[in-house]
């Protein structure tokens, strides 16, 4: 039973998305405070599911697929209903848009890579670059109800960082990849 605790807390984060796609009909500022606490905690279960798995020695498979599985839909999740009920509009949409894009193609070269039996470790870089997108999406769910702390402003600024981090660290990433795909295959 302990061992599925890493599980259940990274599944929670998957099971918290239509609860905060749904605090975007509530009226402002319940709207905004209810969806940054939920992508808080989840944010911090992110946090305690590797750390619980790697404690208790109980890394596994399961769990090594829905962690990255869970961070991207929540990300996307949030970033979507930013673009359609909150502030993510016109030219900013462009940094989510980058965000998301880089997310599957760095997804889709990690699995492509694993047929051939090798790993895509993540960066510290690409660490601080989902720290940096996290922190900015947070500031954007506090929107207007944070105004007096400059929410808006900040988050935007800090998806425009996590967008720039992202190209950089998707580049990379994709260099590394492309040497294992189109270099000579072994025996």
């Amino acid at each position: 039973m302990i061992s599925s605790i890493p599980n259940l807390l990274t599944l929670s984060r998957i099971l918290v998305i239509p609860a905060l796609i749904g605090t975007f009909w509530l009226d402002a500022p319940l709207s905004n405070w209810l969806a940054l606490g939920l992508f808080v905690a989840a944010g911090i279960t992110d946090f305690f599911d590797g750390y619980v798995a790697r404690a208790l020695g109980v890394q596994s498979k399961l769990g090594q697929f829905l962690d990255p599985v869970a961070d991207k839909l929540l990300v996307a999740a949030a970033l979507f209903m930013l673009a359609a009920k909150g502030p993510l509009k016109e030219v900013h949409l462009i940094a989510g848009i980058i965000i998301l894009c880089r997310e599957m193609l760095v997804s889709g070269l990690r699995e492509v890579l694993a047929d051939i039996k090798v790993s895509l470790p993540v960066s510290r870089l690409a660490k601080w670059k989902t720290a940096v997108q996290i922190i900015a999406i947070a500031f954007l769910l506090a929107g207007n109800a944070a105004s007096q702390f400059y929410a808006l402003e900040i988050g935007i600024v800090g998806l425009w960082i996590a967008a720039m981090l992202t190209l950089y660290t998707g580049y990379d990433y994709l260099r590394a990849g492309l040497r294992h795909l189109t270099g000579p295959r072994p025996p």
